[in-house]
């Protein structure tokens, strides 16, 4: 039998380009090297999956191979044709540096205190290691200056750039809260106004307290049998823009979310046209489409539409590390200098070198061949869909149900259960209890899993078997459908604003129990979290209807982010 060697290095992460390996249908993660020489059977195949998702049984003699070479889930396998690979390309300017610096055999006299994991933590060393710690740089001058890159990140930067068709990107360390929040202030002066979707996430309520803006909200499209929102249609902007105007007002920026939680994408194409018409910026919140873009059978990214900003989670689909995001510019709508004003406000002055880095690590890696690295998830997911959708009581949310939206992300897969005469919330406790399995979005009537790059054909299996079997339990309904009352859902179009957030937040307040603040002047945001859209606004009108929903998710097993009483027993409110 022809062997491959496989060269792993123990303790050594890695931040450059990951690839995985396959034995027999189980993949292994590329996290870290392990230091010895191992023969692995060409039966290990890289990369490579089979035509199928439908669960199948693993091999005694596969078992035995891995249980001999020891390749665990934490560990790297990094092989020799992807070593080739990445040498045909200019290695990440940061990564570099970080690794040039951290190398250096010098005497340090600065922070951070562990002194290059000279004296880290032993609980978190053996958890994950010396190196994170070695390479936890502070700003030193090899390493550059985010507020004022000259270097490095300047590199790095501009490279990001190019990949995404940016102007000017700006890598974020407070994630895409922190780029939300420094494009909203860069456009928005105190008492200008804002056109945003009520389902916006609550970065961008924020941004309005730091900005003083005015909300000019657009309730989004609602699908009642799902309870889920879309995006916003090019009609809905036009009105609220004329409306404005017959004021005698001009908006200052339009905000758009685009994709949704759930995928759904808004037509920026159409939007940022009538925006530039009338010479508005359009800020577009894709924090779930850093990928878009990347490949035949995803939607085109934002700023392919047209968008003047656009705030990205690197680290949602992509690879960088959680909390790193990044902001990019195009055209000239937007100061530059604005937004590196405020990043310099909101931005941490001590930024972690490895979530830059790790910005830097997830440029190159998408640089080489972006359609190959999509390929596979792309061929999971539609794979899985092919087999769900066969399922009895099992629904896949789609196009159809908001025909006004011109794409749904396909990595994006929401099912939904009520058919069985179960909650989201039932379903993802018997998902998680019976075989593990952890969606990325529960909501009312569905679930939500998320594809991403390191998405494995093993993982797909273990899903596919898990609906399979939460079939076989549930009771599928005859007749009649279990709703939820109508009542509790979707609350975003019943509001009356009192105050604006700013006023608001600002306001001194006091607690008032459950059953005293209806009719009350909201004091805090509060929202089910994920996927952290807001229910209630501060400066906003309590009403039943939204007291309701709240109370309802809760009950079902939602967490209650904002409020300062997560059980709701008590609200704080404005004082009048």
């Amino acid at each position: 039998m022809a062997l491959i060697l496989l060269r792993i290095k123990t303790d050594i992460y890695s931040i450059v380009d990951r690839c995985q390996l396959e034995l027999n249908g189980e993949f292994c993660p590329v996290d870290k090297m392990v230091s010895m020489h191992l023969w692995v059977p060409t039966t290990a195949k890289a990369c490579v999956g089979s035509n199928t998702v439908e669960p199948t049984k693993t091999k005694d003699k596969t078992s035995d191979i891995r249980n001999h070479n020891k390749v665990k889930r934490d560990e790297v396998v990094l092989c020799d044709t992807e070593k080739t690979k990445q040498q045909q390309y200019s290695p990440p300017p940061l990564v570099t540096a970080l690794k040039i610096s951290a190398q250096q055999n010098a005497a340090t006299f600065h922070f951070p205190g562990h002194n290059r994991g000279r004296i880290a933590p032993s609980s978190l060393t053996h958890l994950i290691g010396l190196k994170p710690f070695i390479h936890d740089l502070p700003e030193l001058p090899e390493l550059d200056n985010l507020f004022s890159p000259q270097g490095p990140i300047l590199d790095a930067q501009k490279e990001a750039a190019k990949l995404f068709g940016a102007l000017e990107t700006w890598f974020l360390v407070g994630g895409t809260t922190c780029g939300i929040q420094a494009a909203i202030m860069a456009t928005c002066s105190p008492g200008d106004y804002l056109i945003l979707p009520r389902n916006c996430h609550l970065s961008a309520i924020s941004a309005m307290v730091l900005s003083g803006a005015i909300p000019k909200y657009i309730i989004p499209e609602y699908d009642i049998e799902w309870d889920i929102a879309g995006g916003v249609t090019l009609s809905q902007v036009e009105k609220a823009i004329e409306e404005l105007e017959m004021e005698g007002r001009k908006p200052a920026a339009v905000f758009v979310t685009s994709p949704t939680y759930h995928g759904i994408c808004s037509n920026i194409s159409e939007i940022s046209r009538l925006c530039h018409s009338h010479r508005i910026p359009i800020i577009v919140d894709e924090a779930h489409g850093a990928h878009l873009g990347f490949h035949p059978q995803l939607p085109n990214s934002a700023l392919q539409q047209g968008a003047d900003l656009a705030v990205q989670s690197t680290h949602k689909v992509l690879c960088s590390l959680t909390q790193s995001s990044m902001l990019h510019m195009s055209g000239n709508l937007v100061d530059r200098e604005n937004i590196s004003r405020c990043l310099q406000v909101l931005q941490s002055t001590s930024p972690s070198y490895l979530l830059l880095a790790s910005l830097d690590a997830a440029r190159h890696q998408l640089t080489e061949n972006p359609k190959a690295l999509f390929d596979k998830p792309l061929q999971l997911v539609t794979e899985a869909n092919n087999v769900i959708r066969r399922l009895p009581g099992i629904s896949i949310l789609d196009s159809l149900s908001f025909p006004k939206f011109p794409a749904m992300d396909p990595l994006r897969l929401t099912i939904g259960f009520r058919q069985l005469n179960l909650s989201g919330y039932e379903a993802d406790e018997i998902l998680y209890k019976d075989n593990e399995i952890i969606c990325e979005l529960v909501g009312t009537t569905s679930l939500t899993f998320a594809f991403n790059l390191g998405t494995s054909k093993e993982h797909v299996e273990r899903l596919v078997s898990s609906l399979k079997h939460l079939v076989s339990i549930a009771t599928l309904t005859q007749g009649d459908v279990r709703k939820m009352d109508l009542g509790v859902l979707a609350p975003f179009a019943d509001f009356t604003t009192s105050l604006i957030p700013r006023d608001a937040f600002f306001r001194s307040k006091r607690k008032v129990s459950i059953e005293s603040c209806l009719g009350e002047v909201c004091g805090e945001l509060i929202c089910p979290y994920p996927p952290g859209i807001p229910v209630l606004i501060p400066g906003e009108i309590i009403t039943e209807r939204a007291l309701d929903y709240l109370l309802e998710v809760r009950s079902k097993g939602a967490i209650i982010s904002g409020a300062s009483d997560p059980q709701l027993s008590s609200i704080v409110v404005c004082n009048k």
